[in-house]
């Protein structure tokens, strides 16, 4: 039985006490579903209840078991999708800070829950110093890593090159080295792909918030001490990500990769051969997308990588537009290569939306009258970021950039702005009236493999409409889904590990598993629910915001994955730089 040592609060019991303490003896119940870490004091509180009736009285009772607030269950006149009726405790009047628990007489008591004014930056920077338990080709001393320090896995310094990748001057069976990276997920291999979203939204957050982004103390190894933390741990794969362009013609190889995953191991016990394989256009846009990113992030900071972070975007870009439609189809390249590969394809058939990120990543970086030509404007139905869908990546960098871009035409500016505050608009009126008060779940269609990352990237969305705005409605809808994440759900789960009274323990996550005897790693957003249930596990339901369960052997709803990670760590950061 793994042993959870990362919990951040204990439940606090209640006794008896003078004529304004709660009087009454209850016990903690599941049935009141609140983010499990708490509140801001000046922004919204609420709690779902699954139990009750309308009118019911609840309180709020503070460490010393005095009463602080008390309030009357409303219904939200919805029913979940299971069927069940809810009711909102809305205890946002409370502004006084400390640690709490939500009662309710004939019902229960919540775990306890804080309201404080950095209430979630402990979880930002454990949702960044994730990353860094995800390194390649490095060991993680105790010094930074403390309980899960382990060995060096992977050097990648011996990497063949596939004969799928075969090319002038690196024909099959080349051996090149191409080190550093993250692990992609909970598995050990690294993709450009997959990489590409997450960078991208990393470069996102510093982009918008960049002294707070500059401040934070991860406690990771310096490589230099001009770099903040934040940018010092996103070095570590953007270098890793130069080694996968092709020297002799720009080109970007899609992933590095075992020919099939490794067993439930730690990195040091991995030792299958690894290769670079197949170029695609898909990889080279996302890769020439980040490195233009990179160009502005690191300029003040390191000039020389800055400028050939720039150089090798427009190889990149430039190999693309001679190879406009090269796909990573896997199962056809293994009719034809040895080995078969068989992990993550990351195949993507459209891309439209990676020549508009790259094209306006490139655009924002050099004013060149060439990417602005390859810039189009919003589809008919917005399509929320994922690996295989960029667009919107390229236009919020256009938003948050377009006083310094007096060419860019301004009727594309607006068509962009109208879609992202119409969209912004019905997530929240639709949010507004759905059982858990929460942007995410008011469609079944939110819930796919990845589930939780929607919940992030929908707050992402409301954030960008709110910096442009500063329309508050949009930050709670934000919030709102921050508490979904957090226990605000038709689960029940703080989806992070680590964090909330009732977290993941056995995530599918190769290092965490390899390690029983310890918590696993804190500060993974695992993947949430997902009906697909594509791996075969047992699941306690079918419902569609139910369909989640806390086995190792739940790769389609427990796993832990990079690009699911990088919009938690937007979303938390962000509103702890606003709320700063």
């Amino acid at each position: 039985m793994k042993k959870i040592t990362y919990c951040l609060f204990l439940l606090i019991l209640a006794t008896s006490c003078s004529t304004k303490s709660f009087q009454q003896d209850l016990p903690v119940t599941d049935q009141i579903r609140l983010n499990q870490i708490g509140f801001y004091p000046n922004q919204a509180k609420k709690a779902i209840i699954l139990e009750g009736k309308e009118a019911q009285t609840f309180y709020v009772v503070d460490k010393k078991n005095k009463i602080v607030f008390t309030g009357n269950l409303i219904s939200s006149g919805a029913k979940t999708l299971s069927g069940k009726d809810s009711y909102i405790a809305d205890f946002s009047d409370l502004t006084k800070t400390g640690s709490f628990i939500l009662a309710i007489p004939g019902v229960g008591k919540s775990v306890s829950f804080l309201v404080e004014k950095e209430v979630h930056s402990t979880l930002g920077l454990a949702a960044m110093k994730a990353f860094y338990f995800q390194r390649v080709s490095t060991a993680l001393p105790t010094e930074y890593a403390g309980i899960w320090a382990r060995a060096a896995g992977h050097p990648d310094d011996q990497v063949q090159i596939h004969p799928s990748a075969a090319g002038t001057g690196r024909p099959t069976g080349t051996v090149v080295a191409a080190p550093k990276g993250w692990y992609d997920a909970g598995d050990y291999n690294k993709y450009i792909v997959n990489s590409g979203i997450t960078m991208g939204t990393l470069f996102a957050l510093y982009e918008d918030f960049p002294k707070y982004t500059t401040n934070l103390k991860l406690n990771i190894p310096a490589s230099t001490q001009q770099l903040p933390d934040y940018l010092e741990e996103i070095l570590w794969n953007l270098e890793w990500m130069f080694a996968m362009q092709d020297p002799q013609d720009g080109g970007v190889y899609h992933k590095l990769t075992t020919a099939r995953f490794e067993g439930m191991v730690m990195p040091e016990h991995a030792i299958n051969q690894r290769y670079l394989v197949a170029k695609s256009t898909a990889a080279a846009l996302d890769f020439a997308a980040v490195m233009a990113q990179a160009n502005r992030v690191y300029r003040d900071y390191l000039p020389d990588l800055s400028a050939q972070c720039l150089m090798a975007a427009e190889q990149a870009w430039t190999w693309a537009v001679a190879n406009p439609q090269v796909l990573y189809e896997q199962n056809e390249m293994n009719k034809v290569h040895e080995p078969d590969i068989v992990t993550g394809a990351y195949g993507d058939r459209d891309l439209k939306d990676e020549w508009v990120w790259a094209a306006s990543e490139l655009y924002i970086s050099t004013q060149n009258d060439q990417y602005l030509a390859k810039i189009s404007g919003p589809e008919p139905e917005f399509r929320l970021p994922s690996w295989a869908n960029v667009r919107w990546l390229g236009y919020y960098s256009l938003l948050r950039h377009q006083q310094s871009l007096p060419k860019f035409p301004n009727e594309m500016l607006e068509s962009i702005t109208e879609q992202m505050i119409q969209t912004a608009d019905g997530y929240v009126k639709s949010g507004a009236t759905s059982a858990y008060r929460t942007v995410m779940g008011q469609n079944q269609r939110d819930f796919i493999w990845g589930s939780n990352s929607v919940a992030a990237n929908q707050g992402i969305l409301l954030i960008q409409a709110y910096l442009l705005t500063k329309n508050n409605s949009y930050l709670q809808g934000a919030l709102d889904n921050m508490d979904y994440l957090l226990g605000r759900n038709a689960t029940g789960y703080a989806y992070v590990t680590g964090f909330g009274s009732k977290s993941p323990i056995n995530p599918h996550h190769r290092p965490s598993e390899a390690e029983p005897d310890k918590a696993p790693v804190p500060g993974f957003l695992v993947g949430g629910p997902n009906p697909g249930q594509q791996d075969g596990c047992t699941y306690a339901s079918k419902i569609p915001d139910e369909s989640y369960t806390d086995q190792t052997c739940s790769y389609a709803s427990n796993e832990v994955a990079i690009n699911w990670n990088a919009p938690l760590v937007y979303l938390i950061n962000a509103f702890e730089a606003i709320m700063h």
